[in-house]
Order: structure tokens, then sequence, then C-alpha cells
């Protein structure tokens, strides 16, 4: 099978790469500076140049059983959201959508299902509810960039193009990610909680994370909106405490909501507010989860 995947590169999508090569199938990576990765990542993976604004140099390579996965976007966590940066954020996300969009209009076939990445931010923060599919969209500046993310690829679902919304919560890796941003704080004897330490955090092993994306690709009655999260998200204190734990560290500091302000700037509220959010429509799948439990993924993640 064909995948065309936008955002290869990235953690997920280089994590995706790897799963999908084990089981040969064709794998095209969109980049717009191919020789830049050309040495770095497997060499079965095709690289092909886009602009991310549209389809231009390759939508002919989309044919009826190609799978796209459109996991394009500025990185949200790896700078202050100035003004300048906000607007790269959203329009990364939306231009990038535009252009799948836009290739398979032009494309002579349409793929079997297009993968949309998303994230929990869609919905609001709050200490105490519960979100599921079926709640509806928060407010703020990260809600708003997720809900114009989703909505970017809306269209291909009138050209008859199965749609999945991957709603992804706190990836953690040994690769990248949040996990690895935290480990300074431990190894210098600094870590604790961020704010009031009460905020839900929804979080997901990178290897569940895979399994379902390749779950919800191969489930062909499968389309909408899709929570990709372990079903037991925890708060941020217990997060952080059982890090600790199987890192042997102390964890006895506090990081106040307004020093994190100082530090971070807006980008803060993403540490200090949380959101439980569980997968619902995946587990009335049946999807298993590898790693359901926080204390399994860091001991698999952390001893490697």
């Amino acid at each position: 099978m064909r995948y065309i995947i936008t955002g290869g590169t990235g953690l997920i999508g280089s994590a995706l790469t790897q799963e999908l090569l084990k089981a040969d199938h064709e794998i095209i990576v969109l980049s717009r500076n191919p020789k830049k990765y050309q040495k770095k990542i497997d060499p079965r993976i095709k690289l092909i140049q886009w602009n991310g604004k549209n389809g231009e140099g390759w939508f002919e390579l989309i044919t009826s059983g190609t799978v796209i996965i459109n996991l394009a976007g500025a990185n949200i966590a790896s700078k202050r959201w100035s003004k300048k940066r906000k607007k790269l954020i959203l329009e990364s996300r939306v231009n990038a959508g535009k252009a799948v969009v836009d290739a398979i209009e032009k494309a002579n076939e349409k793929p079997s299902v297009l993968v949309q990445a998303s994230a929990i931010g869609y919905y609001d923060y709050h200490n105490s509810k519960e979100f599921t599919e079926d709640d509806g969209p928060g407010s703020g500046y990260l809600s708003e960039v997720v809900q114009a993310w989703e909505a970017s690829t809306d269209g291909v679902e009138a050209l008859g193009v199965r749609r999945i919304v991957t709603r992804i919560g706190l990836v953690l890796s040994s690769e990248g990610g949040a996990l690895k941003k935290m480990m300074p704080m431990f190894k210098f004897y600094v870590a604790g909680p961020f704010g009031s330490g009460e905020q839900w955090y929804s979080w997901i092993h990178i290897k569940d994370l895979v399994s379902a994306f390749l779950f919800l690709i191969s489930c062909e009655s499968c389309k909408g909106p899709y929570n990709i999260t372990s079903p037991e998200p925890v708060k941020n204190k217990d997060f952080v405490k059982l890090i600790g734990k199987v890192m042997g560290k102390p964890v006895w500091m506090k990081y106040p909501t307004f020093l994190l302000k100082i530090m971070l700037g807006e980008m803060a509220s993403t540490l200090v507010n949380g959101q439980k959010v569980l997968p619902k429509r995946l587990l009335e799948l049946g999807f298993r989860f590898q790693f359901p439990k926080l204390i399994d993924a860091l001991n698999d993640l952390l001893s490697q």
C-alpha cells in the first residue's frame, strides 16, 4: 500500500514510518527541503518536495489505494508564542490542509483514506470535566488553531474520501517531545509539579499512538474524530511523581504559575491548564492499549 505523509520527519511521523516499513509499505514523505533529510531517514523512504500550499509536484502520486496522513504543522512548544510565531503555527497547519485538499481534487484517482492530525487542544481546559468526542470545541487561541486545523481538510469528504481526525494527547517518547524536555529537571534534581499540579494530563505512549493510527486506517467504517489518549489520564503532580519514581529522583520543587508565565509567556497555559480527555470511540471499537497505565509507559520509555 502507498502512504503519502506530510510532516513525516517529525516525532510522530518518524515513529509511524518505521512501523510501516516493517510491513513493506511504499512510503512517500513530503518535505519542503528533501536534501536536509535525505541522509537522516531510511533509504527505503522516498522524499518528495512540496511547497506546503498546494498539490503541485505530488498530486500525480495519489492512487485509489493511497493513504494520506497529514501531520504537517509548526511545533507548538518549540518557541515562545510571539504574534509572528502564533501566525506561523496557525498558517502552517491550515496551508498544509489546503494543499492536501488541492492535491486530492486534482488527482485522477481519489485516495482510500485521509488521516488528519489534530490535538486535544480542541476541547476546553477544565480540572474536573471528562471530555469525549461527543463534546464540542473550547475557546481561546489553541482551540481556535485546532478547529481551523481540522476544518482545513473537511472538503475531502465531499469528494468521497473517508477522513479520520486524530485528536492527539501529550505524546510520550524517548526520542523527543515533552518527556525528553522534562529530563533536565530530574537530572539536576529540580523536578516538581507545574502550577497547582491538579490539572489533568491526557497522555499517550508513542507505540499506542502509532497502533491507533494503523487500527483506524484498517477499519473501513472508521471516520470522523477520535481521541488518541490513554484511557487513564493523570494529574500533573502524579505525572511528575511517577517520572521521579521510575528514575529514582526526588520531586520537591514547585513551579508556580506566575513563574512559568515569566519563563514561557502565553505558552505556559499548556502546562498549568489541563484536560481529562478519554478515548471513548477507540474503546468502543475494542482497541487495546499496550500501555494504558502511565507507570508501565514510563518504565518502557525511560529504561531504553
